[in-house]
């Protein structure tokens, strides 16, 4: 099946944060292919190499640099390093997350914190790291994700739903400010996708029949088409969309 190409992707710095599995590889793999120059983190080093030299016959090799988002320095090392390597950041992916299942009542002050610092803050600090990249290119896109779990009301994982829900606010609340320099910020919103992760540990018979009942369209729901729909919100096809909250789930009711 043929897809979109965006001739405003060739050359530009994408950096992508969590890139190394899941869907943050997707989004390596489709921007590499575009001929964007991707720069992307994680702390999944073997991962993150075996990666990178699947795609090294791209017009630019991904730069993949190991990182853990929790740590704010490190955080703002590795956008240095790859802005020294790759130019000016153009794109940003907040992707960086982790859904793992937690109870309530045995929330403890420091797994709060931490589920903060996975899911939410490195969104906020690494916004401000490239902001005045983007003012300096005239313009940029910063791509959020968020989530339709804290939507379902599903239970299993608070803290994980309260930072998803976050997300939409941090979108929101920058979209005015960072408007003025051209710089867009929208949230990219998945459903239930069925990434290698999912199927392991949560895709039973009785989730198989659950998206078969309640999604619109048939089949699964994959990365790679959170991808596609993030590089149209990076291409300068998406020049006038910011502030919004663009939901890819397979019409899930």
């Amino acid at each position: 099946m043929p897809f979109a190409t965006y001739p405003s992707l060739v050359g530009r710095h994408v950096f992508i944060t969590g890139g190394a599995t899941g869907i943050g590889a997707a989004f390596v793999e489709q921007f590499a292919k575009q001929g964007a120059r991707v720069s992307f983190i994680d702390i999944d080093e073997a991962s993150g190499e075996t990666l990178a030299e699947s795609l090294a016959a791209c017009t630019h090799r991904p730069l993949f640099i190991r990182c853990d988002v929790t740590q704010l320095d490190a955080l703002h090392a590795a956008i240095a390093t790859a802005r020294e390597l790759h130019g000016k950041i153009s794109v940003l992916v907040n992707n960086a997350a982790n859904d793992v299942r937690h109870e309530f009542g045995s929330t403890t002050a420091a797994a709060f914190d931490q589920s903060i610092a996975i899911n939410l803050r490195h969104q906020y600090f690494a916004t401000q790291a490239v902001r005045e990249d983007m003012r300096k290119l005239g313009g940029g896109s910063v791509i959020c994700l968020g989530s339709t779990g804290w939507m379902k009301k599903n239970a299993g994982y608070p803290m994980y739903a309260m930072a998803k829900a976050a997300v939409h606010g941090l979108v929101n609340g920058l979209a005015r400010e960072l408007g003025r320099d051209h710089i867009r910020i929208n949230a990219l919103v998945p459903g239930w996708v069925i990434t290698e992760k999912q199927r392991r540990l949560w895709l039973d018979d009785a989730g198989k029949e659950e998206i078969a009942r309640v999604q619109c369209m048939p089949g699964y729901l994959m990365a790679e088409d959170l991808a596609r729909a993030a590089l149209f919100l990076a291409a300068d096809d998406s020049r006038m969309c910011t502030g919004q909250d663009f939901i890819v789930d397979g019409g899930w009711v």
